[in-house]
């Protein structure tokens, strides 16, 4: 693994800005045109949101996390990739280390909305 260094300090108020919830990952589906996004339909409870993920490389069969619960920030300004909108980000562990991600997930079922922190 590589060892990546601790970023610069933030206060409690700037990390109370990040709206970080559970959502269930209902849908992945193949982005035409691109050879590493996918297209993740995402239950958050109260709404659903698009979410476009990199995952295509790091994963023989991105379709197996359908169905899993994942945590993803719901709040970053909406982002064109590949021509599509995504509508959040997926958190994942260990893409910036080097080593093939993993969701990060929680530990039992939650009901989806659910925030983190």
């Amino acid at each position: 693994m590589k060892s990546i260094p601790v970023k610069s300090t933030i206060s409690y108020q700037d990390l109370e800005k990040v709206d970080i919830r559970v959502g269930t990952i209902e849908k992945v589906e193949d982005v035409m045109g691109s050879d590493k996004l996918v297209r993740l339909t995402v239950d958050f409870g109260e709404f659903k949101r698009t979410i476009l993920v990199g995952m295509k490389k790091e994963r023989e069969n991105p379709k197996e996390i359908e169905g899993k619960q994942a945590l993803f920030i719901v709040n970053l300004e909406f982002k064109k990739m590949m021509g599509e909108e995504s509508q959040g980000m997926i958190l994942d562990i260990g893409y910036a280390n080097g080593i093939t991600p993993v969701l990060a997930m929680p530990e039992k079922p939650v009901p989806a909305g659910a925030s983190a922190g």
